[in-house]
Formats: structure tokens, C-alpha cells, sequence
């Protein structure tokens, strides 16, 4: 059976899949590393369906639910199983959320992916523990994603990695303390600053201007900030480091650890991209792994649960557990999905039942589509060559080039989209990057290559590469200058300026391509023509640019200093 067939299928029966009448384990196909599917079609209703209709089908879904092929509630990870019990109860429900287990559903959701996700939307329920004060099944759950993931305790986030990173700092930063971290974090960082009052000592990372991708952090460079901040008799309070970045490029956290743990500072990881790391013998070591202290994943990456859920990994004892509950407290919701929080459970049941050989699939495929296109002409794959002074790169990102072919990568993605089917992770000026997981499947592979090898005869450009090249000589955000910290400028009266009139005035809004969300412009920084140039190009290359309250960069917000 094709991926087209399964995909067309799966649509057709809605969302049911993992929470009730499915085995975790991954189903051996020929084409796809995929997951079971459940039978259960959702009845389609029309707007003018009678309440007693509805009722009905939401009984029938929770009858077929009960005859689940998983007989006993011990076989399921623990969250999951509590999730199923609770939603199989006779209840006479007088509590949130509205749709009532699904009694009152709208219609036109329920025809896209079922009742069940509704029936299974529950509140905090007594049987379904707190997540602020876990002491049941979320608790268990917690513990036995620590045990896998190799951390002395693990949080379930539902506001994704963004919130973990912002407990991460807020724990290991008070007003006024710094934090040592790359120019090129993620935006989650920044608020994370507004939020903690911390001060930031950037770290200007590796960059190759033919691809236009930042790369890692290396140690000496970590050292250096450390002893610059002691010339000004500071101490950071915590070092930020991002492994893998989005493009895979992973830095060298194990000196990077020794060295801070040496002066007793804490290394915070952001390591959204990297979930999967250490869980096969060609993949790079996680950060957990080397040494790091917080490590924040987003679990919904490469593992496979839900989309805005993450993990918050906590290793020795550098960092206050009870000060990071209690900003995790403050961040996440009192609401949360528990359809988010089991889907964590389910896939860190999911990469336990096979750690050392789930992945071998994806990295097959990874290999295989790496091989074939190195073959053709005019498409350039990232290697460590690029960044040689960074220990390894992700084997499951393919960064491509295009330059050679004279096609930008916001170019060359619309051909794939348009004429071949094929969608992309990450889409930059010179570059798409592709990420292989473990719903990978080969005929997919063979779409990618083929619409690879057809793009010489797509191209109808004549622009050459010197003068893309010649244009990217150093980073947009290499020559910056703090004004105010992040914190000061987030709350400092703005106005807003025509962009010429903008240079050389304090930023007073966060301005970045997204994905992969890397601000280029942060509140507090001295607009340079290098970045607004930077800006007003990729945009008109075809990049959405995000954190302007001008969409269309005409103008921009100044702090009014």
C-alpha cells in the first residue's frame, strides 16, 4: 500500500489513532514506518443533525472505544491508560470544557477528525492527577520519561519548548544577572529575558555566508565570555547553548560542560531539535548525555507527540528544582490538554519499546536520500564541511544548496511544492533544509529526488551565485550593539519611524525570518544597515518576517530614547 493510500485513508477515519484501539508499536511496512490506524470512521453530520443524533454517536464512539483491541489498562502507558479509563466512564458530566466529551462537538471539526479527541478532552480530573502537583499518572509518566530519557526529573510542557526555555532561564536568572548565549537563539530566549530581567552576553556564532546558516558554539568560544564578564567582575548565572540548531549542526556540549561546571554556572540546552539524539549509535550523544543541566525538547519534532508538546529534562544539582516548579508554574496553563500531556506518554512509550533500533528505518531512508542526491548536478548537501570545528551534524536534516542551479531556496521550494508535491521544514536564502522521522517513507523519498533532479530544466533564472555570495559575507547580526537590555527596551515608550529614519536608533521590536524564528533584529539593539538590508532582502526573496508591526517593513518601532 502507497503513502498516498494510507494518507488518503487516514483522512477518510478521522483523527482516531493512538489513544485507545492502537498498539505503540510501529507497524513494519514496506513503504512507511507508520503507525497503526484505527477502523473507527466518524459519522458525518450535517449543520441541522439533531442533538439525539449526536448523543447517539458519541455513545456509539464510546462502545467502540470500550471493545479496544487493548483489553487491559496495565498494557498502556500510564497517562494513556488513565486518559481511557476516565473517558469510558457512564458520567453525567457538569464540567468544562463545554463540548461536554463531545455531546455538543462541532460538527464541522467532528467531520475533519472524529469524536474521540473530544471524548478524550478532558478536564483535571481527580483520576488524571494535577500537573503542577503531580502525584498519580502524570507523575509516573514524568518518571518514566526521566528513566529513558536519562535525566534525574522530567516536566511535561504543553506550552511547548518556548516555555520550557523561558522556566529555564527564569530559574537560573534574577534581574540584572547574566546569561551567556548565542546571537542566533531562539526567540523563546529573548522573551525569556524580558521575563527574568537577565542581561545578555552574546556569543557571535560560526557562519558560512555560501549558505547563509549560523552554526554551532564552540567551548573557547563560551570561555572567552566567561572571562570577559569576570574583567567586569560578573559571574553569568547561566550559559545558553543550542544543540542541534535547526539545520543539525550540533556544538561540542561535553567541554562546554566541564568548563562551566568548573566555575559552578549552569548550561542550559535548547535542544528542540534533538530528541531523538543518543537513541541510535550514528546519531550524536544527547545533551543530557554531556553533561548539560536543563535540556528542553520538543517532543513533538522528531518524536511523535502532539504538535506545542515538549519535555524539560533536569540533570544534577546545580539548579533548584522548587525554583524551576514554580516558574513552570507561572508559564504554563491551568488548563492544560491532557490530550498533549498523554500524547508525551504515548511517545516516550513509542522510542521505549525499541531504543536502539526504532530509528534504523529513518536513517536508512536519511542515508539512501543523501547518496542520491549528492549525484545531481547543481545541488549542493550540507556537511560538516561547512563547520568543521563542530563535532557533528544531525543525520536526519538535509540542508540542500542551490545556488550553482541560480536558485534561491525560497526558488527552488516553490518548484518542489508546486509542481512536485513536496513540502519542506526550513526554507532559507540559499538554502531547504528536509527533516526525515520516523513516518518517513521511501516512495517520498523517491518524490524528493525526482523533483530534485528535474529542477536544473525548472530554472529559468540566469542570476549567478558571486553575487548572492558576495552579499552574505558576514552575518546580519554581526556587528551589533546593545542599548538597552531586553527587559528595558520591552517596556520603554515606542514610536514608530519610516526604516530609513530607523538607523542607528534602539530597536524597540523583535524583527525575524520565520522559521526558524532567529530574530535579527532584538528590542534593545542599534538598527545597523546590515541587518535592515538583511531584512528588506530575504523578504523580498519570499521569507515571512515576523515580530514587525509592519509586515511590509516600511516602517519599524523605535524605543522613544
Amino acid at each position: 500500500m502507497s503513502c498516498s493510500t494510507l494518507l488518503d485513508q487516514s483522512l477518510q477515519l478521522g483523527f482516531a489513532k493512538k489513544w485507545t484501539s492502537v498498539s505503540l508499536r510501529p507497524r513494519t511496512s514496506t513503504c512507511c514506518t507508520c503507525q497503526e490506524r484505527s477502523t473507527l470512521e466518524p459519522k458525518k453530520k450535517g449543520d441541522r443533525e439533531s442533538r439525539g443524533e449526536k448523543n447517539r454517536s458519541v455513545t456509539e464512539d464510546k462502545s467502540l472505544i470500550s471493545r479496544s483491541r487493548i483489553s487491559q489498562q496495565d498494557s498502556l502507558p500510564p497517562l494513556v491508560g488513565a486518559l481511557k479509563a476516565s473517558a469510558e466512564k457512564n458520567a453525567a458530566s457538569f464540567h468544562f470544557p463545554g463540548h461536554n466529551r463531545g455531546r455538543a462537538a462541532p460538527s464541522s471539526l467532528t467531520q475533519l477528525i472524529g469524536l474521540r479527541p473530544f471524548i478524550h478532552d478532558l478536564p483535571e480530573l481527580p483520576e488524571l492527577d494535577n500537573l503542577f502537583s503531580p502525584e498519580g499518572p502524570i507523575l509516573e509518566a514524568q518518571m518514566q520519561a526521566a528513566k529513558l530519557f536519562g535525566s534525574s526529573e522530567t516536566w511535561f510542557l504543553v506550552g511547548g519548548t518556548t516555555c520550557g526555555i523561558q522556566a529555564a532561564i527564569m530559574a537560573t536568572c534574577s534581574p540584572g544577572e547574566h546569561i551567556v548565549l548565542p546571537r542566533n537563539s531562539h526567540i523563546s530566549a529573548i522573551s525569556a529575558m524580558v521575563l527574568s530581567g537577565a542581561i545578555p552576553k552574546y556569543i557571535m556564532p560560526g557562519y558560512d555566508c555560501k549558505w547563509d546558516i549560523a552554526g554551532g558554539v564552540t567551548p573557547s568560544q563560551v570561555g572567552k565570555a566567561i572571562k570577559e564578564l569576570e574583567m567586569d567582575g560578573k559571574k553569568p548565572a547561566a550559559v545558553f547553548i543550542t544543540s542541534p540548531t535547526y539545520h543539525g549542526i550540533c556544538s561540542n556540549l561535553s567541554e562546554i560542560s566541564q568548563l562551566c561546571h568548573a566555575y559552578g554556572i549552569p548550561v542550559i540546552v535548547d535542544e528542540a531539535h534533538g530528541a531523538h539524539l543518543g537513541f541510535h549509535p550514528q546519531m550524536p550523544h544527547s545533551a543530557l548525555k554531556q553533561g548539560a543541566d536543563l535540556v528542553v525538547q520538543s517532543t513533538h519534532k522528531v518524536l511523535c507527540s502532539l504538535t506545542q508538546s515538549s519535555m524539560l529534562h533536569m540533570s544534577g544539582n546545580i539548579v533548584d528544582r522548587d525554583r524551576i516548579c514554580r516558574c513552570l508554574q507561572t508559564l504554563q496553563s491551568t488548563s492544560p490538554s491532557y490530550l498533549l500531556l498523554a500524547s508525551l506518554d504515548a511517545a516516550r512509550a513509542q522510542l521505549a519499546e525499541n531504543p536502539g533500533t526504532v530509528f534504523n528505518k529513518a536513517l536508512e531512508l536519511a542515508i539512501e536520500a543523501s547518496t542520491l542526491i549528492k549525484k545531481i548536478p547543481g545541488i549542493s548537501v550540507l556537511d560538516l564541511a561547512s563547520f568543521n570545528e563542530f563535532p557533528a551534524i544531525d543525520p536526519l536534516r538535509l540542508t540542500l544548496g542551490f545556488w550553482s542551479l541560480g536558485l534561491s531556496g525560497y526558488e527552488a521550494d516553490d518548484i518542489l511544492d508546486r509542481d512536485h508535491g513536496v513540502i519542506s521544514e526550513l526554507v532559507g536564502t540559499q538554502s531547504i533544509t528536509f527533516a526525515i522521522n520516523l513516518g518517513t517513507c521511501r516512495e517520498h523519498n523517491q518524490r524528493l529526488v525526482s523533483g530534485l533532479k528535474k529542477l536544473p530544466t525548472s530554472s529559468l533564472h540566469s542570476k549567478t551565485t558571486e553575487k548572492r555570495v558576495e552579499s552574505r559575507e558576514h552575518a546580519p547580526f554581526n556587528d551589533i550593539c546593545i542599548s538597552l537590555n531586553p527587559r528595558d527596551a520591552f517596556f520603554a515608550n515606542k514610536r514608530s519611524v519610516s526604516v530609513r529614519e530607523s538607523l542607528g536608533k534602539v530597536c524597540g521590536e523583535l524583527i525575524c525570518p520565520y522559521p526558524p524564528g532567529i530574530p535579527v533584529m532584538i528590542p534593545g539593539e542599534i538598527i545597523t544597515e546590515r541587518a535592515l538590508n538583511y531584512l528588506l532582502d530575504v523578504r523580498r526573496k519570499g521569507a515571512v518576517v515576523t515580530g514587525a508591526s509592519d509586515s511590509h517593513l516600511s516602517s519599524i518601532v523605535i524605543c522613544d530614547v
